[in-house]
């Protein structure tokens, strides 16, 4: 007795745990951008790394380049209030039950190439479970001369107004003599934010304090040493073109690292690995420019309610001095 037939599949072309990749070059530089997230996986300056980034057959570990949307951070309990009910998010960090890191970062971004060294990236937030609003997010990718340009916005296509925060997740490598990276420790650190917020147990933030004069003040450049970082930092002082720049410096004969921010990122939180495992720990700092804090959907603090056809945005980007 012959069994049930059985069907020839063709041969199907395995796809990226990132998806489709995206290179952007300019010069000596080439930066890649991927579908899944439309973050950054991959910035190379003469063949040396910038990011602390992962190879094509792998998903992005610790939020690594992701961009994140509807908010950064986390949300705690992934609850909030909204017009007089509570919403509810899936939690999506386990360890301390929260909402974390946004509803983006595993969907699949548009990719457009603009230009050799330009793209965008753009995804609609759809409405759903503990969040139901719709709003369109866009990152345009510009490689020039100066580094990496990063254009976010943000447009609300619902009927009614919508929460909204935007971050970003770069670990950045910062190259030693030969290029080699060196470790946090041996980083010297310029980080212009005269605020940074207390957390408790499941990193919520409880309150703020001024860094003048703590072990967390880098006002002044110094180097990390053992200091352990994972703070957010506020009120950023700005130099005269409004941007608010976070230097990682390597030490004598080696390069460095900016990161900076325009006048819609008034939160920069810091990482320096010390959670991640022994091989990661400290081999690369993320500074990760947001528009608002953690549990700000809660709190308020520096969440932006955009009403109904109402767009913002602004740009960050990384140079690199090799």
């Amino acid at each position: 007795m012959r069994g049930p037939a059985r069907a020839i599949l063709a041969p199907v072309e395995p796809i990226a745990p990132s998806g489709r990749q995206l290179e952007l070059t300019h010069g000596d530089s080439a930066v890649t951008i991927v579908e899944v997230g439309g973050g950054l996986r991959d910035y190379r300056v003469d063949g040396v790394a910038v990011l602390d980034g992962y190879p094509v057959d792998a998903m992005a570990p610790h939020s690594a380049g992701q961009l994140l949307v509807p908010w950064p951070n986390r949300i705690a309990g992934g609850r909030y209030p909204w017009n007089g009910k509570t919403q509810q998010l899936a939690i999506s960090e386990a360890k301390t039950g929260n909402a974390s890191h946004g509803l983006a970062r595993w969907s699949a971004w548009e990719l457009e190439r603009t230009g050799p060294a330009a793209a965008t990236a753009s995804f609609v937030v759809r409405a759903q479970s503990g969040y139901p609003f719709t709003v369109a997010f866009g990152a345009a990718y510009a490689l020039g001369d100066d580094g990496l340009t990063v254009t976010m916005t943000a447009t609300n296509l619902s009927a009614g107004p919508a929460p909204v925060g935007m971050g970003a997740h770069p670990y950045l490598l910062v190259p030693g003599a030969g290029g080699t990276p060196v470790r946090a420790d041996d980083v010297t650190l310029t980080l212009p934010a005269e605020r940074m917020l207390l957390v408790d147990d499941r990193l919520i933030p409880t309150e703020s304090q001024d860094v003048a004069g703590g072990p967390f003040d880098f006002l002044a450049a110094r180097p990390i040493g053992p200091l352990v970082i994972d703070h957010c930092f506020a009120a950023p002082r700005r130099d005269p073109d409004g941007r608010a720049r976070v230097v990682l410096a390597a030490p004598a004969g080696g390069g460095s690292v900016t990161v900076w921010m325009d006048e819609a990122w008034d939160y920069i939180q810091v990482f320096t690995g010390d959670t991640l495992s022994p091989d990661e720990r400290r081999r690369s700092i993320a500074v990760e420019p947001q528009t608002c804090p953690a549990n700000a959907f809660n709190s308020g603090e520096g969440l932006r309610v955009l009403e109904p056809g109402e767009s913002f945005g602004g740009s960050w980007g990384i140079s690199p001095v090799p």
